[in-house]
This record gives structure tokens, C-alpha cells and sequence, in this order.
């Protein structure tokens, strides 16, 4: 039988993966919800700009988070991603087949998010991990799909030294089966202020959003079908 470190027994820490966007804020007020003590982490890695990492430090300080970390990695190194590369981020109406994985794709990020977050846990002793992934309007990324979060947490669970003495880690995706409509209004109930929050894939240095790509579309649509007022500062 694995030895159980008590210590880290029923312990409600959680680590929350934070863009300063509108899904990953619900996240964290959904985790803040149900009582958790939330370490939020933001991943400065080579994107086209640094208003969304400047949201995520607002909107952590606005929830009253333990901590909250900053994690640097380059993946401007290895490109491929109109967010990451020099390669034009297209507009919304210049996608030609919406089944088809963007340009804006960063190729394996939430894997490599995930694991940082997998060790920032286990080094506070978090059993418990939110990502505000999403399955239903979303820009079709495949590492936004439950069978995607459903083996990485069975990797979790092989792959550390928490898990050899008794431990378990769960990846919480509280908004994965919802549109965006009703992401906005579970926010609204939790008590989110949208207004500090960047979506934007061409935003500019203080936050202005473009209201033409892909991200803009989907926050636009989903404030016009909650009935929700957009805070969104616009270019």
C-alpha cells in the first residue's frame, strides 16, 4: 500500500491556470466558489502581447488568490501559431472552414501548462488543478477536449511523487460543456467583473480588443445571447 502523506489529506489548495480571458476568470470564480484556496498561474510564453498576462494579475487580485505566479517559457523557439510566429492572425470571417484546426492554434500548450501546473501543485501540496477549457464555442483546438484532460489527469496520476504516496490530482473543467452565453452568465452569478479581462488575439498594449478575429467573435456572440452588457474596450 502507497504511504499517505497526511498533510496534504482533504486540503481545499488549488491551482488555477489564468490567461486574464473571459473563460479562464469564470474558472477562477468557480473555484473560488466552491471554497477552494486558489494559486493562479499565468504562462508569459512569446505571445503577440502582454495585456493578457497584465488581466490576469488583475483579475487575481480582484478574487483575493493566494498567490499568484508567472511563469516564463519561449514558445516563439518552436513557432507554428499565428499567436507565437510572425504569421497574420486571420479575422473571423476570413475563416474558410470552421472545421479546421486555426492558425491561432499554439501547438501543445495546454500540455505543457498543464505540467508546469502539475509540478507548481505538487510543490504546494494541491491535489486539485482548473483549466478553463471549453468543448462547445471554442476555436476547435484539440487540446481543449475532454478526452485530452481525461488522460492527462490519468498521466498525473502515474507520473509523480504525490501520486507514489497516496495522493490524487484532479483537473477541474467547470465550464467544458458550456457556450459561451452561459459561461458569461455563471460568471455574472459568481460575481465577475468582465471588464478586466483580454480575450483579444490582436489586442493591443493596454487591452484594446481588435472585435475582428476568432476570440472576438465568440466573446461578441456570447454577450449578445446572454443578454449581458459587453465591457469589452474595443480599437
Amino acid at each position: 500500500m502507497p504511504k499517505v502523506n497526511k498533510l496534504h489529506m482533504n486540503n481545499k489548495k488549488c491551482i488555477v491556470l489564468l490567461s486574464g480571458g473571459l473563460d479562464s476568470t469564470t474558472c477562477l470564480a468557480a473555484a473560488k466558489a466552491e471554497g477552494y484556496e486558489c494559486y493562479t498561474m499565468a504562462v508569459d510564453y512569446g505571445q503577440r502581447h502582454n495585456s493578457e498576462l497584465m488581466a490576469a494579475q488583475r483579475v487575481s487580485t480582484h478574487f483575493i488568490a493566494k498567490a499568484h505566479k508567472v511563469i516564463k517559457i519561449d514558445l516563439r523557439a518552436i513557432g507554428g501559431s499565428a499567436l507565437t510566429d510572425d504569421i497574420k492572425v486571420p479575422d473571423h470571417n476570413d475563416i474558410e472552414d470552421e472545421n479546421h484546426i486555426p492558425i491561432t492554434y499554439v501547438p501543445a500548450r495546454n500540455t505543457i501548462f498543464l505540467s508546469i501546473a502539475l509540478g507548481y501543485a505538487e510543490t504546494i501540496g494541491a491535489n486539485d488543478m482548473f483549466i478553463g477549457v471549453n468543448a462547445v464555442d471554442y476555436s476547435g483546438y484539440p487540446d481543449c477536449r475532454p478526452e485530452f484532460i481525461e488522460s492527462f489527469e490519468k498521466m498525473a496520476n502515474l507520473a509523480t511523487k504525490a501520486q507514489v504516496e497516496g495522493q490524487k490530482f484532479s483537473i477541474h473543467t467547470p465550464l467544458l460543456n458550456l457556450t459561451k452565453a452561459e459561461i458569461i452568465k455563471m460568471g455574472k452569478r459568481l460575481g465577475v467583473d468582465y471588464g478586466l479581462t483580454v480575450s483579444c488575439y490582436k489586442a493591443d498594449e493596454l487591452g484594446n480588443a481588435c472585435g475582428n478575429c476568432d476570440s472576438c467573435y465568440y466573446r461578441k456572440l456570447g454577450f449578445e445571447q446572454a443578454e449581458v452588457k459587453d465591457p469589452t474596450r474595443y480599437k
